[in-house]
């Protein structure tokens, strides 16, 4: 059976201009529709049902990949890519992978099928060197994840630098023993890397242990926080660290809930830092430091990216508003 990749290949054209023909898309000369409606004729080639019914109610359909919606700052960044699509003429169809490699790769047979036009990853679970080889079915880009040497365009922060820096903000404070809590495995390329670089330049650079049981991975939920804070508080004072920096609000929050109700004060017996700077974050109990994401930046540039490479336009990055900042409150 033929696919659209065949099309574009008889056609001489791209896919994403093949796609476009499909989907009725302005600014596409005589000449090519014509070549494309030849080339489908002669290979009797059919658009996938799906993709007829998806395209007759809502156009061009955009895809995106997030790890769990539930995490507020996905919501957050979801809500951007989804307004600058609409703005752009494309409606958007959003998929939780839960972390895993396989709910990625449905999402990457869709693309591979055309029911979406293209595709944006927030979360990367997969070999990046396998992911590339779908571009050749329509565009992808990569939001707030980088991956060094990838042939993807990726819309990202340096959360590498900004993680040094508040680690070295604790550090300032006269915090020496710190815990650290990851969202990835430490594997090597996996998630949360950067900010791990960070965090261990930082200690590097002043000295500082950075001990087996201060070290957290693969935890991204309140619950997970509250298990870290019960961890913690099994340990032996002198062996307990005086802050942890957590690569989630979420986390941070939970690990802040169980001290209190610990009768533990915080910062005073332990510091803690966030990540994201989610909106409940000043409203805790103890106000949260935290690391403010550009969520309406990251998902604007990322559309825009997107949408230049289904449209075959040029657009560069505007990376004026890509920028990290650290949030000074009450928990550090």
């Amino acid at each position: 059976m033929a696919t659209i990749k065949d099309v574009a290949k008889k056609a001489g054209l791209s896919v994403s201009t093949v796609s476009r023909y499909l989907n009725d898309h302005p600014y596409i000369s005589d000449e090519k529709k014509k070549r494309i409606k030849d080339a489908m004729d002669e290979l009797n080639y059919s658009p996938s049902m799906v993709a007829t019914q998806l395209r007759s109610k809502k156009g061009t359909m955009i895809g995106i990949l997030v790890s769990r919606i539930t995490n507020p700052f996905f919501s957050y960044l979801v809500d951007s890519i989804e307004k600058n699509s609409k703005l752009l003429g494309y409606n958007v169809l959003v998929m939780q992978t839960y972390d895993d490699p396989a709910a990625e790769l449905k999402m990457l047979e869709l693309l591979k099928q055309q029911v979406i036009t293209g595709l944006i990853m927030c979360s990367v679970e997969g070999n990046p060197d396998g992911i590339e080889t779908y571009q050749e079915y329509g565009p992808i880009v990569f939001c707030n994840e980088r991956i060094p040497g990838s042939t993807i365009p990726q819309v990202y922060t340096d959360q590498e630098q900004a993680t040094f820096e508040a680690t070295n903000y604790l550090i300032e404070k006269g915090y020496k023993k710190i815990a650290y809590c990851t969202g990835g495995s430490l594997t090597k390329g996996g998630h949360g890397n950067a900010r791990t670089a960070g965090f261990e330049k930082a200690l590097l650079e002043s000295r500082l242990p950075m001990k087996k049981d201060w070290i957290f991975k693969e935890v991204h939920t309140i619950a997970d926080g509250h298990r870290i804070a019960e961890n913690l508080l099994t340990l032996p004072e002198s062996n307990r660290p005086d802050a942890i920096f957590t690569g989630s609000d979420e986390v941070a929050s939970g690990i802040l809930q169980k001290f209190l109700e610990a009768g533990k004060k915080v910062p005073e017996d332990l510091a803690i830092m966030g990540f994201d700077n989610q909106p409940f974050t000043a409203m805790l109990a103890v106000k949260l430091t935290t690391i403010a994401q550009p969520v309406d930046a990251l998902g604007r540039e990322a559309t825009k990216v997107l949408v230049a490479q289904i449209e075959e336009t040029a657009y560069q990055i505007d990376t004026t508003d890509l920028k990290l900042e650290l949030i000074k409150r009450e928990s550090a």
